[in-house]
């Protein structure tokens, strides 16, 4: 089963016998995985597990879905803010899917995107943040899917939710795409609605009223903008570039129909013109062959990729045709000010954390 044909399933999307069985056995398989994950909450809740801190500020940008919320491309303009603050950031990943030791796909991304910014990626986020400290002058440090990293402490926390699928289908993994239950964003201090620009307006509106159940925190609108294409060579092209071509697009993200609704603001996207792959995946020539493939049986002109994918292809394109990544910008339909204002207080002269929308002293040993 591909990606698209496991969401149609555990969406409810596909309403065959064997779906049905298969959803029960997946919901069966949710309930141990929700008790962990909720132990493991109100372990850290009631100091049972140690929270730890740094000496600089921690910054977590993260989710309550699996993939494809828009983390990447969020985390980099949090990044240009600080710099803008005066601040020297760093970025911690976790290094997910990673080959052999190397680089994983958003850290290759992030450092195009974040250029000269010191990037220490490792499942133990406080062993990169003291390696870091001692090699690199740091003031402020960017939490790369931190939600669920509760081990170290962080001085905000932004959530992101997509708003063509805020609730990953109101489960918990692995039956749905929920990490862990709704609640959890009582933990929020800022709620980003990412792709807010491809869902109608009541729909966000009800949205904000379920977030409501949970959390106080702002909550603001924001959509991904295109704002061109780049090569595996770091060229950039205009959107118009694409004018009068056609396009073959694929991708390996969290959210494959997010990409694909993005790029069909500015070219039609059939059924037969895209292909999902799973999150972080790794392409094989098997792979490029299948897509080199299918891309001449619709005579496509050119392939289209996310800047994630982009970077784990071939410089030269696919078998001879060309691929170019969808560059998106991070952009706010409602008013930002109150993520600045966070921004700022995290520097502020006392130790503070945000609860929902107003900010405490931290106690002396945090």
């Amino acid at each position: 089963m591909n990606v698209t044909g496991w969401l149609k399933m555990i969406s409810g999307g596909n309403r065959e016998w064997y779906a049905d069985l298969s959803r029960l056995g997946l919901s069966l398989a949710s309930l141990p995985y929700g008790l962990v994950s909720e132990l493991r909450n109100r372990a850290y809740h009631c100091g049972a597990f140690p929270v730890r801190g740094v000496s600089v500020p921690v910054i977590s940008v993260g989710n309550l879905t699996v993939g494809g919320t828009g983390k990447t491309p969020t985390v980099a303009w949090v990044v240009r803010q600080l710099k803008e603050l005066g601040e020297h950031p760093a970025i911690l990943s976790r290094g997910y899917r990673a080959l052999d030791d190397s680089e994983n796909d958003e850290k290759k991304l992030l450092d195009s995107l974040c250029q000269n910014v010191p990037h220490q990626q490792g499942p133990d986020r406080l062993k990169s943040a003291a390696k870091l400290l001692s090699g690199s002058h740091v003031t402020v440090f960017v939490l790369d899917d931190g939600f669920q990293h509760r081990r170290m402490h962080r001085d905000l926390d932004i959530v992101l939710l997509d708003a063509l699928n805020p609730f990953g289908y109101g489960h918990l993994l692995p039956r749905g795409l929920l990490r862990e239950r709704c609640a959890g964003l009582s933990r929020a201090d800022l709620v980003l609605l990412t792709r807010c620009d491809l869902i109608p307006a009541p729909e966000i509106e009800s949205i904000r009223q379920t977030i409501r159940r949970w959390t106080s925190a702002p909550i603001l609108r924001t959509q991904f903008e295109p704002t061109g294409f780049v090569n595996g060579e770091g060229k950039s092209f205009p959107l118009g570039w694409i004018d009068g071509k056609k396009v073959f697009a694929f991708c390996g993200i969290g959210n494959p129909e997010g990409f694909r609704q993005t790029l069909s603001v500015h070219t039609a996207i059939e059924n037969n013109q895209f292909a999902s792959f799973p999150d972080h995946h790794h392409y094989t020539g098997f792979d490029l062959s299948q897509l080199h493939r299918q891309a001449q049986k619709e005579r496509a002109d050119i392939f289209i990729t996310t800047r994630k994918d982009l970077v784990k292809l071939p410089v030269d394109g696919i078998h001879g045709l060309p691929c170019l990544g969808l560059e998106i910008e991070l952009k706010f339909l409602d008013d930002p000010q109150p993520l600045f204002q966070m921004l700022r207080l995290v520097f502020s002269p006392a130790d503070r954390e945000f609860t929902g929308s107003t900010c405490r002293t931290l106690p002396e040993n945090r």
